[in-house]
């Protein structure tokens, strides 16, 4: 057999570590898959989705040569020469005609590909683009904008070490999200000592095993959320001294909830009284921190923002941060949730700009729209919004109407289908990559993967991509890479690093394109072929003045510059990854940059102030039961998985349905039905459970891909979903509460 090779699992934040073995036809084949004892995180786990990676690999509909669309809307194949220039000067004819911040950029990365947005910004910035978005515009907005009033910064749960773990709006059986998630939840249900606490309408695998399933209805979180507040103030089970040292804000938020009609809100969002004040209790009586971890469950759900500062007000009265087994702030090399401030509005529709990403359900309005401000062109990277987005039908038409579309990406997505060049790209397990989803605590970790295979002959990586793009748009300066290699060849990489400093000082445009750069000079020289990797070395300085006691700790020593190279070798020396942090708790109060934690949020105490004792009616005679478009499965993964034969049980994707409702409409398990909602409608199987409510169903997400082959497995989710069903701060859609009708078929 062919030898072990160190690699991650892509199919989720956490990125777990593991070792295969290639062989098969042309030695291409991921064959077998174990978990890597060796991962400073994962050590060894894996859950079953991993072993369907070879699927990704040798993925349906890989692409292996840059393609053009023609005008009857068929695509032909070109040289890479004539792709590139015809790009640079569409894209340089928008700017020169429209403005560069005409020209749109979506996608940029996937779960653990996130190299290429680094290089992509240097794309950007030759254009003049400036407006932005990707996936994290549909999920975490909302908690980033919340975060960044609160915090300045963005936080995490230390489940590691906590007494209480509640999870709202999430199933990390499936999710994952946290470490060995799997082996944590079994391990952390049978002690005795400690408290699960589940948030969800559905009883979820993880709610299977919690002590407290809150089983809310669905789209009442907010609810739910302000009874337990007004609990803890009602009953003075919040930490007063601790609130009073820690944060400001106090007494407004205490005002707003001392009103809150417990009984009626409980009512509301059908949660018995006593079990929400229980839950109230167990968290505000934890004396081994109380570690809470939302997710999309609410995020894609109404009063989304609301139940986002909420959930926080919730730990905060309880005084669970900066502790072990509570929040902390994590040492960041790379932080992907940005401020969380919202400086800017969107062109057209003026929604809110937070972390720099455009809210994904207003793009296509942003584009089908006469404005003179609306987007001309895009450029989609490692994404497919055509699937992933809300209103697929609309998204689609949008790209339609556009000057030019540029797709990069691995395989003929429906997406690309759209696009008038599409550049075929090398896969994650054929560069070198990473991830930047790195929040452990107090011990962090990364993992910069090797590629196990090369790419096809006519695939180039994202960075040669993004380098040919600005070469072409002629916007790196003349003569500095070749100064710059001369330097790097006779002197070395510290005479590099101030020969780099003083060109980016000289000339402040540099900095623009410096990824590039860095990329035709120093990646040339590293180890391996690992160009792609050059983008760490300034990372690697800039955590080292950031964080030294950190780096120190994790046993880096010497002076910053010392530091900062001893980081950069290990990162590239390093196959199943490494500790680069070892962090104290009392860091995380040093990361938050207020001088305070600010628990006033005036916005959204007036929503709350808003919430009537009953919830408007999310159905209605029309659309009876609420769809959660988008549920997490054994077999469901992000769509880089298009060959549905991967799946080994559930192949069609059922819609799930509660046994009462079932035998309402005269369905039995061998039944179809169809789903109708505003947006469209779908034929679907059924699978009938108790897990879901009388008038809730779900239909899976990572279903529905139509493959060149003519095969289509299962439901498109967003076929069903519409742009206009959002949220009012963050713009992120509604998926989990779609109202909808069933027909027997």
């Amino acid at each position: 057999m062919a030898e072990w090779k160190n690699s991650a699992c892509i199919l989720c934040e956490c990125n777990c570590g593991i070792k295969v073995q290639t062989g098969g036809q042309d030695g291409r084949e991921i064959v077998r898959i174990h978990g890597d004892e060796a991962h400073p995180a994962s050590q060894g786990y894996l859950c079953q989705k991993a072993s369907g990676l070879n699927f990704y690999q040798n993925g349906k509909d890989r692409l292996t040569s840059p393609l053009r669309r023609r005008d009857d809307g068929s695509f032909e194949a070109i040289d890479w020469n004539t792709a590139i220039s015809e790009i640079a000067a569409r894209l340089a004819a928008v700017k020169q005609q429209h403005g560069g911040d005409k020209i749109f950029y979506y996608g940029g990365g996937g779960q653990g590909n996130h190299l290429p947005g680094a290089y992509s910004t240097a794309t950007r910035k030759a254009l003049g683009s400036s407006y932005r978005s990707n996936a994290l515009a549909q999920e975490k907005t909302g908690e980033f904008w919340v975060n960044g009033q609160m915090f300045g910064t963005h936080v995490k749960g230390d489940f590691e070490h906590c007494e209480v773990a509640l999870f709202v709006g999430k199933n990390p059986w499936h999710s994952h999200g946290i470490p060995r998630a799997r082996a944590w939840l079994r391990e952390f249900s049978k002690n005795t000592d400690k408290t699960m606490i589940v948030i969800d309408p559905v009883v979820s695998e993880t709610a299977k095993l919690a002590d407290i399933h809150l089983r809310v209805k669905p789209g009442t979180d907010a609810w739910l959320m302000t009874a337990i507040l007004a609990v803890l103030v009602e009953e003075q089970l919040y930490k007063q001294d601790w609130l009073a040292a820690h944060t400001s804000g106090l007494p407004r938020v205490l005002e707003a909830l001392q009103s809150v009609p417990i009984t009626e809100y409980c009512e509301a969002c059908a949660v018995p009284e006593q079990q929400v004040r229980e839950a109230a209790r167990v968290m505000a009586g934890a004396t081994g921190g109380v570690a809470v971890f939302e997710d999309l469950g609410i995020q894609m759900n109404r009063h989304s923002t609301l139940v986002s500062y909420l959930e926080k007000l919730v730990w905060l009265l309880c005084g669970q941060f900066g502790e072990p087994g509570s929040q902390y702030v994590p040492a960041y090399l790379q932080n992907l949730a940005g401020s969380g401030r919202s400086s800017r509005k969107s062109p057209v529709v003026g929604a809110p700009i937070i972390s720099g990403l455009v809210p994904c359900n207003v793009i296509a309005e942003e584009i089908l729209s006469d404005h003179e401000d609306r987007y001309r062109a895009m450029i989609i990277e490692a994404a497919n919004p055509v699937h992933s987005l809300a209103g697929s039908a609309q998204f689609a038409k949008a790209l339609d109407s556009l000057d030019t579309v540029v797709v990069i990406d691995i395989a003929m997505t429906e997406t690309a289908r759209h696009a008038d060049y599409v550049l075929p790209c090398a896969n994650q397990y054929e560069k070198w990559e990473a991830t930047f989803f790195n929040f452990e605590f107090p011990r962090n970790y990364f993992h910069l993967r090797q590629p196990l295979f090369s790419p096809p002959e006519n695939c180039l990586t994202e960075a040669e991509i993004h380098a040919r793009l600005c070469e072409a748009l002629g916007a790196i300066p003349e003569g500095i890479c070749d100064q710059l290699n001369s330097v790097l060849a006779e002197q070395g990489r510290d005479a590099f690093r101030d020969q780099f400093m003083n060109a980016l000082s000289a000339n402040r445009e540099l900095a623009d394109v410096a990824p590039i750069v860095l990329y035709r000079t120093l990646g040339q020289t590293l180890p391996g072929n690992a160009a792609l990797a050059a983008v760490l070395w300034p990372l690697a300085l800039n955590f080292a003045m950031r964080e030294p006691e950190s780096l120190q700790r994790a046993g880096f020593s010497g002076n910053t510059l010392e530091q900062a190279d001893k980081l950069f070798d290990a990162m590239l020396s390093s196959p199943s990854g490494f500790v680069f942090a070892h962090d104290q708790y009392e860091d995380s109060w040093a990361r938050v940059p207020l001088d305070k934690i600010n628990l006033l949020i005036p916005e959204l105490l007036q929503e709350l102030a808003e919430l009537p004792s009953q919830p408007q009616a999310i159905t209605s005679q029309e659309f009876p039961f609420v769809l959660m478009a988008g549920e997490r499965r054994d077999y469901s993964a992000n769509t880089i998985f298009r060959d549905a034969s991967w799946r080994r049980k559930d192949a069609q994707g059922a819609l799930r349905i509660n046994p009462q409702d079932a035998s309402d409409l005269g369905l039995d398990k061998q039944a179809q039905v169809r789903i109708v909602t505003r947006a469209g409608s779908a034929v679907t199987s059924v699978e009938i459970t108790e897990r879901m409510q009388s008038g809730h169903v779900s239909l899976p997400n990572g279903f529905g891909l139509d493959n060149v082959d003519g095969q289509r497995t299962g439901v498109a989710p967003n076929e069903l979903t519409s742009v206009e069903d959002r949220d009012a701060y963050a713009g992120t859609p509604w998926h989990k509460t779609v109202p909808a009708r069933l027909e027997a078929c």
